[in-house]
């Protein structure tokens, strides 16, 4: 077993309080300000704010053969401008600036290939500079679980996320005694 994630849901990893969210487990931290990202109705990624930072995590579908870091590199120098390369954690990454509305902020910029899925984190604000404040978000990317699943999925599709007490639709309907083809209580009205 490796010593650190972040991990696949197939493969052995430490068992420790993680938020459910479909196709992420993140690690419990109560320093932690953990909010969904969502397109539309559908939940795409994670937002992590602690100590006037913030940590963006996005889970995408990969294939098998070759992994997704490399092209999502390029995608980001060339929307972001300048950032250099340097070795990190997991290594290769990116620093530099991030444009948020018409200021910048700094930012780095990590990818993950997995089996079958990419994670790429995005740190921006303090952290992105101070590597005491980038360490707290570190420890919590290495401690995230990717829940890919077995559907099919395109490439760098999003790997669908919920809020953590939503039901996914195959368990919703797995009451006890529920039968949705049985007719139920019915109330007839006397006039």
């Amino acid at each position: 077993m490796r010593e650190s994630g972040p991990w696949d849901a197939d493969e052995p990893h430490p068992e420790s309080d993680r938020i459910d969210l479909g196709g992420l487990r993140l690690p419990h931290n109560p320093d932690f300000d953990v909010r969904l990202a969502s397109v539309g109705d559908q939940h795409v990624g994670v937002v992590v704010l602690y100590e006037e930072s913030s940590l963006q995590l996005q889970a995408l579908a990969a294939p098998r053969s070759s992994g997704l870091w490399d092209e999502v590199k390029a995608k980001i120098v060339g929307q972001a401008g300048h950032l250099e390369e340097r070795e990190g954690p997991f290594g290769c990454e990116l620093t530099g600036e991030m444009r948020v509305d018409s200021t910048t902020r700094p930012a780095r910029y990590i990818g993950i290939d997995g089996p079958r899925w990419f994670l790429l984190a995005v740190i921006s604000g303090k952290a992105a500079l101070d590597e005491t404040v980038a360490a707290a978000y570190i420890d919590f990317v290495k401690d995230v679980v990717v829940v890919r699943g077995d559907e099919p999925m395109a490439r760098e599709e999003p790997i669908p996320l919920r809020r953590p007490n939503e039901q996914t639709g195959e368990g919703a309907d797995e009451r006890p005694g529920f039968n949705p083809f049985k007719r139920g209580p019915e109330i007839s009205e006397i006039r």
